[in-house]
């Protein structure tokens, strides 16, 4: 899915597009609908899956036969699945298409036939729980996990007198650290400010633990040495040290 300045990748996903059944497991599910892979290559496209998730890519110096590529070989999806007792949710499946930054402009803005319905592209696509931008940016997952995070924070504020330090703590990590924590790997090379967005949670969390006041320093606090809070310490480098 990387961009170059000569072409215009495309991204199509389909999350959670497939009806579940009550019966298939996710590995029997990847067994029933192993033949997917082989319809998006007769389409000269690529093809990832998880579980019930399924992500196809192209890439292409004309937009316009790579638009028309992936419509076919969803019109084939569809087609097959009928034949197999599976259905595709149309409702759920966003395109996306990429480049760089410099390059945004210039991308197609008209919708994609999806199986008889028009799916308009979008500026960022949510994959297993990731938000990539259609940059390969990570400003909307970035914003998303910022917000959650906080919001979590005001949660907790009202439990804090209700439980114990140790209580208090373990929540904060599983709840807080555990959010920053997953997808970690678009945080590699992250810009400064969106560094300092991520750097101000694991400060507001600081602050709740401690007890500490809005505008206290929270650099004594983060340079105790004790049990959970020398993991405020290893955070603060997995993300800045990747």
């Amino acid at each position: 899915m990387s961009s170059a300045a000569e072409s215009a990748p495309l991204s199509l996903t389909s999350s959670a597009a497939y009806h579940r059944g009550p019966v298939l497991g996710p590995i029997l599910f990847i067994i029933y609908t192993a033949d997917l892979e082989l319809i998006v290559v007769e389409h000269g496209l690529s093809l990832h899956q998880y579980a019930d998730d399924s992500q196809i890519y192209g890439r292409s110096d004309a937009t316009s036969l790579l638009a028309t590529s992936m419509s076919q070989c969803v019109d084939s999806i569809s087609s097959w699945m009928q034949s197999n007792c599976l259905q595709l949710n149309a409702d759920k499946t966003k395109v996306m298409w990429c480049s760089s930054t410099r390059k945004l402009p210039q991308l197609p803005s008209c919708p994609l036939s999806v199986s008889g319905a028009l799916a308009s592209p979008v500026s960022s696509v949510r994959d297993l729980g990731v938000f990539i931008d259609n940059d390969l940016g990570a400003v909307t997952h970035v914003r998303r996990s910022v917000s959650c995070c906080f919001a979590a924070l005001c949660q907790l504020r009202h439990l804090r007198r209700y439980v114990t330090n140790d209580c208090f703590r373990s929540l904060v990590a599983s709840l807080v650290h555990s959010r920053l924590d997953y997808g970690n790997f678009v945080l590699v090379g992250l810009p400064p400010y969106l560094q300092w967005h991520l750097q101000s949670i694991l400060n507001a969390a600081a602050r709740l633990v401690f007890s500490l006041r809005r505008y206290d320093h929270v650099t004594d606090a983060l340079a105790i040495h004790n049990g959970s809070t020398s993991r405020w310490l290893s955070w603060r480098f997995v993300y800045y040290t990747v």
